[in-house]
C-alpha cells in the first residue's frame, strides 16, 4: 500500500506571510492541526498547532507574526509514491505526527500517525471479523456479528 492511499487530500496551506492569528482560526475553522506553508506552489515549511504556543504565545510573539518565522523549515516529508514502510520509518525517525506528502516539491496531502492506526485497527477488524463469527457459530449463534468500522 502506498501513502498516496491514506492520505488526506488536498492539505490546508497557507502562505508565509499569513499572520500567526489568521493561521490559528484557519486550523479552528478547518479542524486541523497542521498547516502547510506553500509559496510559488512548493512546500516551503510546516506550522503547527504546537508551533503557534511555544514559538508564538509562549515567546510572546504579536498574534500578527508571519508563520515563516514559527514554522519548521525544511520538514520531513513523503513523496507521493512512497510505501507505508517508508512513512512508518520517516515517523519512527522524525518523532513528529503528520507529514506532508509531495509530488516533486508540490504538496499534495497530509499523512498523520492517526491514518496508519485506523488502517491498522481496519486491517484487524477484517481479520478478526472471520475468526469472532467462527467463534459464536461454533457457540450456537446463527447471526453473524457487527463490526463497527471507522472510516476516514
Amino acid at each position: 500500500m502506498r501513502v498516496a492511499d491514506l492520505m488526506t487530500e488536498p492539505p490546508v496551506t497557507v502562505s508565509p506571510e499569513t499572520s500567526a492569528r489568521l493561521a490559528a482560526r484557519r486550523m479552528a475553522e478547518e479542524r486541523v492541526g497542521c498547516l502547510l506553508v506553500v509559496a510559488a506552489g512548493e512546500l516551503v515549511g510546516v506550522v503547527t498547532d504546537r508551533d503557534l504556543v511555544l514559538r508564538g504565545t509562549a515567546l510572546a510573539a504579536n498574534p500578527h507574526t508571519p508563520v515563516d518565522r514559527l514554522m519548521t523549515v525544511e520538514p520531513a516529508v513523503l513523496a507521493l509514491d512512497d510505501d507505508l514502510d517508508t512513512a512508518y520509518g520517516a515517523f519512527r525517525r522524525t518523532g513528529v505526527r503528520r507529514l506532508p506528502v509531495l509530488d516533486g516539491r508540490r504538496p499534495v496531502g497530509l499523512l498523520a500517525v492517526d491514518d496508519l492506526l485506523l488502517d491498522v485497527l481496519d486491517r484487524l477488524f477484517d481479520l478478526l471479523g472471520p475468526i469472532s463469527w467462527s467463534a459464536l457459530r461454533d457457540g450456537g449463534s446463527s447471526t453473524p456479528p457487527t463490526l463497527v468500522r471507522r472510516t476516514p
